[in-house]
């Protein structure tokens, strides 16, 4: 029933929708579950680290006193994704709602990377996203209602050197989203893709440990600030939500206006505005 004393949760409707986060121990899944716990939705987390995601539900059990299920799920293993969505379904009921978010990060040049490297990569990054999609997915299509929401990065639109198999499989995440948008939309189901700048995660927090990064990377963005988990985790709840019931097979980029700061970093003699270093 929605909270009419409460508007802020009330507008997004996402009152007991039963919803997945994968990577739900990570910075920006651990931003979305909770925004979605403060919105009164019913919480399913899955991360490899189980001891991690267990302890992180309960904290959250117990602030918002609702149930919170946690998953231990490796979301590149079919089995892994087919139990977590068995046990989701005979607590819970059908999902209502899927934020793929967990991903891994490793270093390597494409002429050295080996197969086996950039198969892991695409296991977790692209391919565990499918396995969720079809598991998590399938109780959607019955029931002809869904939403799908998929974390990918701005490095599925700019190349990263030394980041290949990421930013390949972070851009195929983006078509994928429009393949189900296309495939799934005409049964009820949308999927949707945020694409997150520089954020400040466990992931990414020895960039920051040097405060000279940290400043020529603040530098870069339009908004002049690195990116906290939350701004990811609003347009997630946005998406989630029935007030984006028209929005289907769309790229949302969230990165402070980083890229529209491309023409800045080109040297332009005599275009230099005074307020580049603000």
């Amino acid at each position: 029933m929605t909270d009419n004393k409460n508007p802020s949760t009330a507008w997004l409707q996402l009152d007991d929708a039963v919803c997945v986060v994968t990577g739900a121990a990570g910075g920006i899944g651990r931003a979305i579950a909770r925004g979605l716990i403060e919105q009164k939705a019913r919480l399913v987390l899955l991360d490899r680290d189980q001891a991690g995601c267990a302890q992180f539900a309960d904290a959250l059990s117990a602030e918002f006193d609702r149930e919170v299920l946690a998953l231990g799920c490796d979301i590149a293993e079919p089995d892994s994704v087919r139990a977590a969505a068995a046990t989701m379904e005979s607590r819970f009921g059908a999902c209502d709602v899927l934020i793929n978010n967990a991903s891994v990060l490793r270093p390597g040049a494409l002429e050295e990377i080996s197969l086996e490297h950039w198969n892991q990569l695409l296991a977790v990054n692209l391919s565990g996203y499918l396995l969720c999609a079809q598991a998590f997915g399938r109780g959607m299509l019955a029931r002809r209602t869904g939403r799908l929401v998929h974390i990918a990065s701005i490095a599925a639109q700019f190349p990263q050197t030394w980041s290949g198999a990421y930013s390949a499989a972070k851009g195929a995440v983006c078509l994928l989203s429009r393949q189900l948008a296309a495939e799934w939309g005409p049964r009820g189901i949308r999927s949707n893709v945020i694409c997150p700048g520089m954020i400040r995660t466990p992931l990414s927090a020895a960039f920051y440990a040097d405060p000279a990064v940290e400043a020529a990377r603040t530098a870069m963005t339009a908004n002049r600030r690195i990116g906290e988990p939350q701004d990811i985790a609003n347009a997630a709840l946005f998406l989630a939500s029935p007030r984006a019931d028209y929005v289907n097979g769309a790229e949302l980029t969230v990165d402070g206006g980083f890229g529209s700061m491309l023409m800045d970093l080109v040297p332009r003699p005599g275009f230099q505005s005074p307020l580049a270093k603000a």
